[in-house]
């Protein structure tokens, strides 16, 4: 369990950065994958330096701010403000406005926060100050960036970024060309690239020709669900090597699959075990599957920043999930990326017309999201590597898998579970109980 401590943060007056050169003033639409209903929202992303002696006397605030109007030359849309039209369909009003910049000094030296820098950090709210009237999607920055100074020289640096714009690779674009023209380039060696028409519907009579259960729900079971939303709480659970060969062990020997999927198809069946559903109830895991490089009608260029995923879900009675061998949940969920083709991207773009752009169902869903190759956790300003960069929390219902390595050195995967308080109970002793009582490890963390 981490340990945490009351930290006491002094602010300076936040500030509008602006691209250091005027940049186009036009209206640029969004895509149907950046704008449907589940993208709008904040991404949160905390990365911290310690203390370098090469680069004693140097101000990271100011280091950072001038690299951000520089950056933003090339980024400028993120400078605008996103404008609604028909059908909520959006687009960013390029006005040059700014992102918004807060600087600050906490009273404590960084290592003494220890593992609590990892998620769900409870320095959060401290490290991204919410600038009242700032956290809108509509009229409000798509960015906010906030430099903290620990007294013993090293620094955090918070991001809120508005989901609609980019994914976690068009947004780790943006911190490596922030980088690269912090250290003296003179622009991005990735120069960004817009064309969101590449992502959206061209036909003149859409029509939707695959099954989306991501966005199907039941009334009975939305009403159940939400009864229960606002109770929820946040367990952080480590998975190494050790704990993963556990779950590998109760696959059938000819069922094939990534680390990632064994793990996504076990925490979902141990969920829903959790929460004592029906039998007959309907469940859903949604699980994040990128776009990027694998279809060639979908052939995104390389210095494509928005986003560029699909979110198909699978489904299955309560009953059978929690009754079967994990290999069942298993095929499930490796079936997901199996399916996933151009005409389902179709479909998906299409969907978004024709329903209003719909929200994720969030009744008995399980929604993933695999960061752990984004690469937060190597973006240098100057100071060397981050001692941890990512998502600094579970984000709404979507958890997030990162790289992360325990207190013991040891490296895994970090995922973060909200549930009920009692159905958590229920749900950590499952966990053990059905792997790891007899390999003598401790998954649970509150990091």
């Amino acid at each position: 369990m981490a340990h945490t401590m009351p930290i006491s943060i002094t602010y300076e007056e936040t500030k509008l950065v602006v691209p250091t050169i005027t940049t186009p003033h036009e209206t640029k639409y969004l895509s149907e994958i950046d704008d449907q209903g589940s993208t709008r929202f904040h991404n949160h992303i905390l990365i911290f330096y310690k203390y370098n002696s090469l680069m004693e006397g140097k101000d990271p605030a100011k280091i950072i701010k001038d690299g951000l109007s520089k950056t933003l030359v090339f980024y400028y849309p993120l400078a605008g403000r996103l404008i609604e039209g028909p059908n909520k369909k959006l687009m960013v009003n390029c006005n040059g406005e700014g992102v918004l910049f807060i600087e600050g000094d906490a009273n404590v030296e960084l290592e003494k926060l220890g593992e609590s820098i990892k998620p769900p950090c409870p320095y959060l709210d401290l490290l991204l100050h919410n600038v009242p009237g700032s956290d809108g999607i509509i009229g409000s920055p798509l960015l906010l960036v906030q430099v903290t100074r620990f007294s013993c020289g090293g620094f955090a640096i918070g991001f809120r970024v508005n989901h609609t714009m980019m994914d976690a690779y068009g947004f780790k674009m943006f911190l490596h060309a922030l980088s690269e023209l912090i250290q003296g380039a003179s622009t991005p060696s990735i120069l960004p690239i817009w064309q969101r028409h590449l992502l959206s519907v061209t036909s003149l009579s859409p029509s939707i020709t695959c099954t989306h259960n991501e966005f199907d729900e039941e009334i009975q079971s939305k009403i159940a669900w939400e009864s229960i939303e606002d109770k929820l709480i946040q367990q952080s659970f480590f998975f190494g090597n050790k704990e993963i060969e556990a779950i590998k062990n109760q696959l059938s020997p000819y069922c094939g699959s990534t680390k990632f999927e064994l793990l996504v198809a076990f925490l979902w069946k141990c969920r829903t075990i959790a929460l004592d559903l029906h039998p007959e109830e309907i469940v859903r895991l949604t699980f994040f599957v990128s776009i990027r490089g694998k279809l060639q009608k979908y052939k995104l260029p390389s210095g494509y920043y928005g986003n560029a995923f699909i979110s198909p879900a699978t489904i299955s009675k309560a009953g059978l999930l929690c009754s079967n061998s994990l290999t069942y949940a298993v095929e499930l969920v490796k079936k997901l990326k199996y399916d996933m083709n151009e005409e389902y991207i179709k479909s998906l773009t299409n969907l978004m017309v024709i329903k209003g752009r719909p929200k994720l169902s969030k009744s008995w869903n399980f929604i993933v999201s695999d960061n752990r190759f984004v690469g937060f956790d190597e973006i240098d300003f100057g100071w060397g590597k981050p001692i941890f960069g990512g998502v600094s929390e579970k984000i709404s219902l979507i958890s997030i898998g990162i790289p992360i390595n325990n207190e013991k050195g040891e490296k895994g995967i970090l995922v973060a579970i909200s549930l009920p308080p009692l159905a958590m109970e229920k749900f950590q002793k499952i966990v053990y109980n059905m792997n790891f009582k007899n390999v003598g490890t401790n998954i649970i963390s509150k990091m």
